[in-house]
């Protein structure tokens, strides 16, 4: 298995074998309790219907009921079913029965590619995708979604920043073809 998180070069690649990668030690394919709880910050679950959190904020969560959830219990249900694993280490790992399916890198992870000052530096690198996406706002492009479906990635590119600002691999809606 290789890595990402020491290879990040190959993030760039067109074309990626998901079944040679792992993100912190972890396959997709694996089984969502094998992520250390303790890297797990917040989580995302059907089984939560209310959620407050936020910068400065520890997070609540709540069943259908108005009961409140731990951390755990959140944790608990989607190794057992499906959901989002937020790591403190700007790392996401998508569940679905009980099985990492996608991985999403953000933050200081994609400082690697700093190096990309532009829209076209980034295309340069990364390659033509399969399918861009502009995302525009009141009039103003806020940035680029790009699609690779040969190695399942989307790379959103950030127009007003002019950085890559989330690395998606895996089971994530348009990753892999119209």
């Amino acid at each position: 298995m290789i890595e990402i998180l020491d290879n990040l070069d190959m993030l760039s690649r067109p074309r990626l074998d998901l079944a040679t990668v792992e993100m912190g030690g972890i396959a997709l394919g694996t089984p969502a309790a094998s992520v250390p709880r303790r890297s797990i910050t917040e989580a995302q679950s059907s089984v939560v219907a209310r959620y407050r959190g936020g910068t400065d904020i520890d997070s609540e969560y709540y069943d259908r009921d108005g009961r409140r959830l731990t951390l755990d219990e959140v944790i608990d249900h989607i190794a057992q079913s499906g959901g989002f694993l937020y790591c403190a280490d700007k790392l996401t790992y998508k569940v679905r029965a009980g099985t990492v399916v996608g991985f999403a890198i953000y933050g200081r992870h994609l400082s690697h590619f700093a190096h990309l000052t532009s829209y076209e530096d980034f295309l340069a690198t990364f390659g033509r995708p399969d399918r861009a996406h502009a995302d525009e706002a009141y009039g103003d492009l806020m940035g680029y979604n790009n699609y690779y479906w040969g190695a399942q990635k989307q790379v959103r590119w950030d127009a007003w920043d002019s950085r890559v600002s989330l690395i998606n691999l895996g089971d994530f809606e348009r990753n892999t073809g119209p």
